[in-house]
């Protein structure tokens, strides 16, 4: 009886020590993936569809009673398994001023992402207040935001062939709140120059997403800083430059370029606008936008090729993005009491 026992327990061990060297090889594999999506969360290339992303404090920020939007990215689909990216966001003006010299905004914001064969990723729920207040003869705006939500990482293990089914990792999941926060300046320079100039930081309160319930590993804050002007120096075509920078733990993102809008119509009942772009995120990507804005929607459509060490792998090619936006009861672009909001 003892000689079983002690088969038994030398089994169980066998048991767990294969289950911690499968754990450690998994996470010895992958942790440079785990840390490379972790330090970057999620980015777009087409860059003002989804302001939100950037900057909560660009919530709210539109003439009209709401504006709606969502955006799907498809990369590396040649490479392995689709990494895959969406965003959807709903915003409310839930107060404003006569002249609109200040209002009160709530947003829901919502993001998944999902990566290679072990659909490793993270699902994000935010609610953002913002405010804005004029400043002066109303030339100038700043916005303030605040933003809590809830989120969860993990991987899928049906999909790691190291295990035999009957072994179980501590979690597979994890479930954390998260913190933002954001400022952002919206300038009327003269009647053919608008700028939007923001700064925010996510994760304030650098959350634990640990799949072994330590406090050892921490989702890195992050921070943003971008800039969008619109000059209208011509009847009915305006160049929007952009430049944005986006830091988390020891990963950068530079991305910078230009779009041209045509103003084919701007009257009310027929509005209709033609968009296309350039935009480069440094030593990365470099991606081509277009984007149609007719009535209350916008449309629009990016492919970015990839130029990173990936270009000889994925023969340069890299994601597509599609996007749609609806503004609720939109304004004459033209008598808008706020700087123009450019997207």
């Amino acid at each position: 009886m003892k000689n079983e026992e002690l088969i038994m327990k030398n089994l169980a061990a066998a048991v767990q020590l294969r289950k911690i060297i499968c754990v450690s090889i998994f996470f010895i594999l992958h942790s440079s993936l785990f840390t490379s999506l972790r330090a970057q969360d999620m980015h777009f290339s087409m860059l003002d569809l989804d302001p939100l992303l950037f900057n909560p404090a660009y919530a709210g920020f539109f003439d009209g009673t709401g504006r709606f939007g969502a955006v799907y990215r498809n990369q590396w689909a040649s490479v392995s398994t689709p990494f895959q990216t969406f965003t959807a966001t709903a915003e409310f003006s839930l107060m404003r001023s006569s002249r609109n010299r200040n209002g009160l905004n709530g947003s829901l914001w919502i993001s998944s992402d999902r990566a290679g064969t072990l659909n490793y990723g993270s699902t994000t729920a935010s609610a953002i207040v913002s405010w804005f207040q004029a400043l002066g003869d109303g030339a100038n705006l700043i916005s303030i935001a605040l933003e809590a939500g809830i989120g969860q990482s993990g991987f899928n293990i049906e999909n790691l062939s190291m295990t035999d089914g009957t072994e179980s990792f501590p979690r597979t999941h994890a479930f954390y709140p998260t913190l933002g926060a954001g400022v952002a300046w919206f300038s009327q320079w003269s009647e053919t120059l608008y700028t939007k100039t923001g700064f925010s930081m996510r994760n304030i309160n650098e959350p634990d997403i640990s799949y072994f319930g330590t406090t050892d590993s921490r989702l890195a804050r992050k921070w943003n800083l971008y800039t969008r002007a619109e000059w209208r120096n011509f009847s009915k075509v305006s160049f929007l430059p952009v430049i944005g920078f986006q830091h988390q733990g020891r990963f950068n993102e530079l991305v910078y370029g230009c779009d041209v809008r045509w103003y084919a119509n701007e009257s009310p009942r027929d509005y209709l606008v033609f968009s296309a772009g350039l935009l480069a995120r440094h030593g990365d990507a470099a991606a081509i936008n277009v984007a149609v804005l007719w009535h209350e929607w916008t449309f629009a459509f990016c492919y970015d090729a990839n130029l990173s060490r990936l270009a000889e792998a994925s023969h340069t090619f890299g994601a597509f993005e599609v996007g749609i936006l609806y503004l609720m009861s939109k304004k004459d672009k033209t008598k808008s009491a706020l700087p123009c909001p450019i997207i």
